[in-house]
């Protein structure tokens, strides 16, 4: 890729390419949000851009890897947003979400995305791989096989921590809402 070669107008020629998929991306972390919330998801991706243009050039592998990174940046846009909303007191007008997959049950409540942040960074003190997982299929709307292409893992692998990650963040969030 021209952009990690140092060349930061390959960005520019790259984000018309990519920015239907990451409006997608961005509309995917927005939707389970509440109905007033004020960051859209335009302008998701553009602070998402802004921060990746500020990193400068950056290995990308492949596109999965791309849209990882771009999850990655949303996250701590997303987090970024809540805590400045003066979300200090856990769910109030807090940002949530849903951890949704079609291995969960539908009907799970909301989660204080700032709950599950903070759980994130514990749990990847703990297994960094399974934090990474979550942000990718979580945060980033990959697949198993493309969270398995970034990450240089089976699928199967991937599920298995997938799985076993998803269990762990419920009940540290179940922990959390109860103190």
């Amino acid at each position: 890729m021209e952009w990690q070669d140092g060349d930061a107008a390959a960005l520019d020629r790259l984000l018309p390419v990519v920015y239907d998929e990451l409006r997608r991306l961005a509309r995917h972390q927005l939707r389970s949000e509440r109905s007033n919330h004020t960051l859209q998801s335009t302008a998701l991706v553009h602070e998402a851009y802004l921060r990746l243009v500020k990193q400068g050039p950056l290995r990308v592998d492949n596109r999965a890897h791309f849209f990882g990174i771009a999850a990655g940046l949303m996250r701590q846009i997303l987090v970024d947003h809540a805590r400045r909303r003066g979300s200090v007191k856990r769910g109030a007008d807090a940002l949530t979400l849903q951890l949704d997959d079609a291995a969960m049950l539908p009907q799970k409540p909301p989660i204080d995305l700032i709950a599950l942040d903070d759980a994130l960074n514990t749990l990847a003190l703990l297994d960094n791989r399974q934090s990474r997982i979550v942000e990718l299929r979580f945060f980033g709307g990959l697949t198993i096989e493309d969270a398995s292409d970034v990450l240089g893992l089976s699928p199967a692998t991937v599920k298995r921590e997938w799985a076993t990650a998803r269990l762990w963040l419920q009940r540290e969030l179940t922990r959390s809402e109860s103190l």
